[in-house]
């Protein structure tokens, strides 16, 4: 299945501003808030030496006082910008869709995440692979369109099962649909799950189409015969 959605709806779905779930994304671990935390004071101090250095007055003052301000804070805010950048790239696509299929097989991968050099007992430099466990998902419908998801694995996925029905969002530069660029979280109705690497969508609004959708599926489907 297949829908397609209005610009209204999808620009819904897809908000220009970080959701929570989008800046929890972005906050990252500790050592992400600690780099961020250091740009905030670096800019904080460029700002404060230029304005001591040259000694500016006549209204500039205030106007570097504000940008210093919203330099210092950058450790606060940063979450929201990278994530509006991300929810952008996605909202410039002209069309999109509601899709509804099945998974069709599903596997687990490792992903190499980064390195780390440190230095064993006896003096060694010794390079340290960060390796991340992954649950891929091919999906798809009777129309033969398929597509594969990755994300981080997580305990929940243990529920998933060939077959299951999936949801997501689906976008094109084509008012046919008739070719998928790039598709979205996929959340599967009776596991009440999530897979996705970026949650993408306002969930609780998707959450919302998907009920509506199926319902209106349900009620155009002939009933089934009674044997007797």
């Amino acid at each position: 299945m297949l829908v397609p959605l209005t610009r209204q709806k999808f620009e819904q779905l897809i908000p220009r501003i970080a959701t929570g779930l989008q800046y929890k994304y972005y906050w990252g671990k500790f050592s992400d808030f600690l780099q961020r935390l250091l740009i905030s004071v670096v800019a904080a101090s460029v700002i404060l030496v230029v304005k001591v250095v040259l000694r500016l007055d006549f209204g500039v003052g205030p106007i570097l006082f504000f940008i210093g301000i919203i330099g210092g804070f950058y450790w606060l805010w940063g979450p929201i910008l990278l994530a509006g950048l991300r929810n952008q790239k996605l909202r410039h696509y002209k069309y999109s869709g509601f899709f509804g299929g099945r998974v069709l097989d599903y596997w687990i991968s490792e992903e190499l995440v980064g390195k780390q050099e440190t230095v064993n007992n006896k003096g060694d430099l010794v390079i340290v692979e960060n390796r991340e466990k992954r649950i891929n998902l091919e999906v798809g419908d009777d129309t033969g369109f398929t597509a594969e998801i990755s994300a981080p694995l997580i305990v929940a996925h243990k529920a998933i099962s060939r077959g299951q029905r999936v949801e997501m969002l689906v976008v094109s530069n084509r008012a046919d649909l008739s070719k998928i660029e790039e598709v979205t979280d996929v959340f599967i109705p009776s596991r009440d799950l999530w897979v996705s690497d970026y949650p993408y969508l306002r969930r609780d609004f998707f959450i919302e189409i998907g009920s509506r959708l199926r319902r209106s599926d349900d009620e155009d489907r002939p009933p089934r015969r009674r044997r007797r």
